[in-house]
């Protein structure tokens, strides 16, 4: 199922989109339920996972941002 929204860290808006399944896979990350996952911010992608890292996070923010979604989604 995909996922669509908004997360605020510090002063960023950071859009995400994440693909997530119902158990988890050894495509997801960390072998959890999300399989794709897509950060961007200012309309620039800052992390991005296709059943593997493409984008690793850039900056702590975007690390932030993908703890919160590994912990609502995985």
């Amino acid at each position: 199922m995909w996922k669509e929204g908004s997360i605020k860290v510090h002063d960023s808006i950071i859009h995400y989109w994440v693909k997530c399944y119902e158990r988890g896979s050894e495509f997801g990350i960390d072998e959890g339920r999300i399989s794709k996952l897509m950060l961007k911010r200012n309309g620039k992608i800052i992390a991005n996972y296709d059943r593997g890292w493409d984008i690793e996070p850039v900056d702590e923010d975007a690390e932030i941002a993908l703890a919160i979604l590994l912990l609502e989604h995985n």
